[in-house]
């Protein structure tokens, strides 16, 4: 595909980008899912390197052709690609593994909802994206869903400020991908392969790191036979598939409408938390995916 950004909102491409954008986010919600049963199994941040090292492998037998054609035009663009490839792949997603290991997928999943605000925001102050009335109360309503989730529904947690670690880990690394998101409007003209190419080489690369922190700091776990398992699963799913599926996606109809559907990841990964991990969910779980689906659902209403 040509993932030119002048290709947004051509009318016979929305149903595919609609549907692009639906396979992204049901691997993002089994993402959340390994997150939880990586604990124990391997270390997070080796989590993050060996993801990319396997995604890497995929990239050399599929991609190669891809890489050498639109190596013109992305050497050009390397810095700024690099960087991107760091923040939205490395940053992202070290963070959402350390955030597993003192939250539930319930949580993970739910808190994912904030990156359409993010993303909306930011456009604001960045671009000054008009901001409508409707779109001004989505936003407050999800901030208000996401907030919930953090504090647990206790009001006694809200007024302290005494939320949980691994959901502020994960607001963190909400913003993180909001940024990369908003980034991939001035990606260059090439095809999604070779983008992700290399955003995948930079993502392995600056994760590199990370373990050698991890390792200094006696943090380091080798992956066990599940471990490697899981790894596996994220390389094929959240790392490859779920990757292209949204670079095509945001290249079809722009970051602002594609970072809308992630408000499809908080129901997937909430639904398969309960089903697969048997995690509890409750009322104020429920009351809290509302205001963020409902938010999210206003703020594309006012658009």
């Amino acid at each position: 595909m040509d993932g030119s950004p002048t290709s947004y909102s051509a009318p016979n491409s929305n149903k595919r980008a609609y549907f692009l954008l639906t396979i992204t986010t049901l691997c993002w919600g089994c993402n959340a899912i390994f997150s939880r049963l990586a604990v124990g199994e391997v270390s997070p941040l080796t989590l993050v390197a060996l993801r990319w090292a396997a995604v890497m492998i995929f990239l050399f037998v599929l991609a190669r052709q891809d890489v050498k054609r639109d190596w013109p035009v992305l050497k050009t663009r390397l810095p700024f690609l690099m960087l991107i490839g760091a923040i939205g792949f490395t940053g992202f997603n070290a963070l959402f593994y350390l955030a597993a290991h003192t939250t539930t997928a319930v949580n993970i999943g739910i808190l994912q909802g904030a990156i359409p605000v993010f993303v909306l925001v930011s456009a604001f102050v960045l671009h000054r994206t008009p901001v409508g009335l409707f779109q001004a109360i989505g936003v407050t309503t999800t901030i208000i869903g996401v907030v919930i989730v953090a504090s647990g529904g206790d009001l006694d947690r809200l007024l302290s400020l005494a939320f949980n670690h691994g959901d502020l880990l994960m607001l963190i690394a909400c913003f993180l991908y909001a940024s990369y998101t908003l980034a991939l409007r001035n990606k260059p003209n090439v095809s999604a392969m070779g983008l992700f190419a290399v955003l995948a080489f930079s993502a392995f690369l600056t994760s590199l790191p990370l373990v050698a922190g991890e390792i200094a700091l006696g943090q380091f776990r080798a992956p066990t036979m599940v471990g490697w398992i899981l790894i596996a699963s994220i390389a094929v799913l959240p790392s490859f598939l779920a990757q292209i599926c949204f670079i095509n996606g945001v290249a079809i109809i722009g970051p602002g409408r594609a970072g809308v559907f992630v408000n499809l990841v908080p129901i997937f990964a909430s639904i398969f938390a309960v089903v697969f991990l048997g995690e509890p969910f409750k009322l104020y779980h429920a009351f809290a995916l509302a205001l963020v689906l409902g938010g999210i659902w206003l703020s594309e209403r006012g658009k």
